[in-house]
């Protein structure tokens, strides 16, 4: 089993980067290659894989559970079909793309270890986002309120949440090790949505990050 390594240099920004975009998606936007072979996975509305088309000029295509999503990507063009990442990722060929993405979405997955190794499998790199669970205000909810947090990267309530697996950055950080996964890029996110402009022990980032941004190849 491979070793995890990881760049720990924050993300920097794309130079044409402008408050009509998520910053998430503007981070892993900077870790495509231009003219790449792209698919996202849990691909939402296509926000993400329209960015990558208009400024990477990539080959992309989406992967979408709900009917609502996947019309929203049509009617803008992007090539989405209607397909649930537990149990349709398996028809894929190996490295198939160059880079498959998974942003916001492992975290509601019913098989996160399995979707994980298939996108290590698929693409020649994964790109992969989620939200921390270890972040000091949702651990503060659970110390001081005894309740499921609420905050603007975990909105829903607990009985509406699509949610079922939370994990943390250490969290996952351990999955990369456990798969055999190469770590070469991570970015924690901070509460406003930026990169974490300087270079920190995994603790630090597992206590204070929001969200976590991963770029992964096989180990």
């Amino acid at each position: 089993m491979s070793s995890v390594t990881a760049s720990l240099a924050p993300a920097i920004l794309p130079q044409d980067a402008t408050g009509s975009s998520r910053i998430d998606h503007l981070v892993m936007l900077n870790l495509v290659e231009p003219g790449s072979r792209v698919l996202d996975v849990g691909c939402g509305d296509g926000s993400l894989l329209a960015l990558l088309r208009d400024r990477r000029g990539v080959d992309g295509r989406g992967i979408e559970l709900s009917r609502e999503g996947v019309n929203a990507c049509l009617a803008h063009g992007l090539p989405v079909i209607q397909g649930d990442a537990d149990t349709d990722l398996a028809a894929y060929p190996d490295d198939a793309f160059d880079y498959v993405i998974l942003s916001q979405t492992i975290q509601a997955t019913r098989q996160p270890r399995q979707v994980l190794e298939h996108l290590l499998r698929i693409g020649r790199r994964a790109i992969v986002s989620f939200p921390n669970f270890g972040h000091w205000r949702v651990r503060s909810e659970l110390l001081l309120r005894g309740r499921m947090p609420m905050t603007d990267i975990l909105p829903d309530p607990w009985y509406e949440t699509p949610n079922i697996h939370h994990c943390t950055i250490r969290d996952f950080v351990g999955l990369c090790r456990l798969v055999g996964a190469q770590i070469e890029r991570a970015s924690a996110l901070d509460a406003s949505g930026h990169p974490m402009r300087f270079a920190l022990p995994w603790w630090v980032w597992n206590l204070v990050g929001t969200q976590g941004v991963f770029l992964l190849r096989r180990g």
